[in-house]
């Protein structure tokens, strides 16, 4: 991931609504020694785009002025902000979102509270200067879906995995730390052992109320050094512990290129797979299909320091 820092400190947690390109006056006052943040969504598709025109809230002639119109947005909101983050703008998720809270979707200040909505947050990706229709529009889509995910696991956790149980119950707050932490030894133990590469983990866990699945590209060097987009691992991790927590069936697939440069550029296709009971994870007892990836059972994780 690319990392720029925002510089000057001028304004406080500015919305813009995400369809018209343009700096709006914040939402409310500046706060002494709050950070300083610029949040916008961002229409990521030509479709999206011309439910935008039709409704008189996007003036771009075409999907393509609009990204650079949006690109130039972002650009200048990273010399002005501390923090400039996004997330993909859904027509139907806002629809659903004004019909929930009696809003009226014409209105600039429904977007803005649609943007801002502390149950998706996790639909926020921090911008640091990508390239705004190269990788950072697909990260937006794969950010909504990861977070309609994640919501999901925290239901399943009675609202553990956010903090949404509540103090009172600080016995299952353990309970799903602990979870967490054995899903995301579990997802190190898999990277340990295939060494230096370029992979894709695939993931599901069969839960009530349908599958919680994952997907996380992961670049590993020779040190051990790991390079994975934030949100990815958070989902993996999620998931991971939403299985281990209730114990809940599920495979992994882990797959790609195995090998780097120092070793003189070789590279070698593999495939490796396990399944869970609930409790653990194991190799695989038979070769596994994932997501169209035919993969053969992994290595014992145990054995993985």
């Amino acid at each position: 991931m690319t990392s720029r820092k925002g510089r000057a400190r001028r304004n406080s947690d500015c919305t813009a609504g995400g369809l018209r390109p343009a700096l709006r006056a914040p939402h409310r006052p500046p706060v002494e020694g709050a950070e300083q943040a610029f949040v916008i969504g961002v229409l990521t598709n030509a479709a999206d785009f011309q439910w935008a025109r039709a409704r008189g809230v996007c003036d771009a002639p075409d999907f393509d002025r609009y990204l650079a119109d949006t690109a130039e947005l972002l650009a200048d909101a990273l010399e002005r902000f501390e923090t400039v983050r996004a997330r993909m703008f859904h027509p139907q998720d806002f629809e659903e979102f004004c019909l929930l809270h009696r809003l009226d979707p014409a209105e600039p200040a429904a977007r803005d509270r649609y943007l801002v909505n502390p149950p998706l947050q996790t639909q926020l990706l921090a911008y640091r200067g990508e390239e705004l229709a190269g990788d950072f529009v697909p990260r937006l889509v794969r950010a909504r879906e990861n977070g309609l995910t994640l919501c999901h696991v925290d239901l399943l956790l009675d609202g553990g995995l956010y903090g949404g149980a509540g103090e009172a119950d600080e016995e299952q707050a353990r309970w799903v730390r602990a979870a967490y932490q054995r899903g995301g030894e579990v997802f190190r133990r898999m990277l340990v052992g295939a060494g230096a590469g370029v992979y894709e983990l695939r993931l599901r866990v069969d839960a009530p109320d349908g599958k919680l699945t994952a997907a996380a590209r992961v670049l590993q060097w020779e040190d051990g050094v790991v390079r994975i987009n934030d949100e990815d691992l958070e989902l993996v991790c999620a998931v991971l512990c939403a299985g281990l927590a209730l114990e809940l069936p599920g495979v992994a697939v882990l797959h790609g290129s195995q090998g780097s440069a120092a070793s003189c550029g070789e590279y070698l296709p593999a495939a490796w797979a396990w399944s869970s009971g609930g409790p653990d994870w194991a190799p695989a007892s038979r070769p596994v299909r994932l997501d169209g990836v035919a993969a053969r059972p992994g290595y014992s994780l145990g054995t993985v320091c």
